[in-house]
């Protein structure tokens, strides 16, 4: 069983190394995961020059290799670009920062995983609700152990046709994980969403900031979920249709003429 582990944070975060390092135990595992920090780049990919692979020598011993593309086009290359062996399962993460709610349609991280599902691999991101503002190190080894267990789960167990799991861990000791929850996505929105500055020439830009407000309380979201202090495990498909909105749209009559 080949492992494809990649992340949004970059090579040098070090979420990703401890979740390698403890999925390692369950099979082989390559890394393929961006040269630099790619977070909020959503699901795009590189289309308009050419992606750069290099592969680096890992004191792990794990194959790894440093992309200077997105996080899909990590997945991308993982899949069918780099091993003549197909990964069968993908991880995404660990995230330095929640992937809660609605935000998951930002998240290179999520968004990785998405691109391991559509490939048809058993997919999964991964992210710590760890604050913005903090600073210095953080252990990821409580995340890193909870993604090896779902690991073990969802690869005997299976997940349906193009879903993944989107799973947000508290950021506190693992003794103070209170336990986990299935839940579905919440609903965020940002507040002071743009910071406008001036340049010394004296022309407008801005700097995207603002401070997040989450509007769903209900007690099955991710976001209370993880404010509660329990870990989230979400089921995602990435398949957009409304159905109910396409019955209904399937008894309308039109009389465009073209």
């Amino acid at each position: 069983m080949l492992i494809l582990v990649t992340n949004d944070d970059g090579i040098n975060a070090p979420g990703i190394w401890a979740l390698a390092s403890a999925i390692a135990e369950l099979g082989r595992v390559m890394i393929v995961a961006p040269s630099e920090e790619q977070s909020g780049t959503g699901h795009s990919i590189t289309v308009h020059r050419p992606l750069r692979v290099e592969r680096i020598e890992s004191s792990s011993g794990i194959d790894t290799y440093v992309v200077n593309g997105t996080p899909a086009d990590c997945v991308k290359l993982g899949m069918e670009g780099i091993s003549e062996e197909r990964p069968s399962i993908v991880i995404s993460g660990i995230n330095r920062g929640p992937n809660l709610g609605t935000d998951v349609l930002y998240s290179g991280t999520v968004s990785a995983a998405v691109e391991g599902a559509i490939m048809g691999a058993l997919a999964m991101a991964v992210s710590v609700n760890l604050d913005h503002n903090h600073t210095g190190e953080f252990d990821y080894t409580p995340s890193a152990s909870i993604a090896k267990y779902l690991v073990e789960r969802f690869s005997r167990e299976g997940l349906p046709k193009d879903t993944l799991l989107n799973v947000n861990v508290p950021a506190v000791p693992e003794g103070d994980i209170k336990g986990v929850k299935c839940t579905r996505l919440g609903t965020r929105r940002y507040r002071d969403v743009f910071d406008k500055r001036v340049d010394p020439r004296g022309r407008a830009y801005y700097w995207m900031a603002g401070d997040v407000v989450d509007l769903d309380d209900d007690p099955t979201t991710d976001t209370a979920t993880v404010k509660n202090g329990y870990v989230s495990i979400t089921p995602i498909q990435y398949d957009l249709t409304e159905y109910g909105m396409l019955d209904e749209m399937s008894q309308w009559q039109f009389d465009l003429r073209l």
